[in-house]
């Protein structure tokens, strides 16, 4: 089934956007925007950046950050979720093939 993209207004910075996205992805976008918001004003409030431009790389750059670390985190979730899995499978096999020691 195709989706139709609806308008959506944003104000990041005191600027007003209209993006077009999928009606079940309007609430991310506007606290994605939101998020977005807050950290250039933070980083125009620090007074150590004015210019718009440098602004929303700081901030792109802030979140990019973010989310390696967070991939990263992610990575290292999974892969000791599956060592943990793997251990449980091997531990059930151990049972079925020796029933004895239960």
């Amino acid at each position: 089934m195709k989706k139709n993209p609806q308008p959506v207004s944003l104000t990041i910075m005191g600027k007003d956007y209209k993006i077009a996205c999928d009606p079940d992805e309007r609430d991310e976008l506007i606290d994605s925007a939101e998020e977005l918001d807050q950290k250039m004003r933070k980083i125009r409030d620090s007074g150590r950046v004015s210019s718009p431009d440098r602004i929303a790389v700081m901030a792109a750059l802030n979140l990019a950050h973010e989310l390696r670390l967070v991939k990263n985190q992610n990575a290292i979730l999974t892969q000791s979720l599956n060592e943990s899995l793997a251990n449980m499978a091997q531990k059930i096999e151990n049972v079925l093939e020796n029933p004895e020691t239960r």
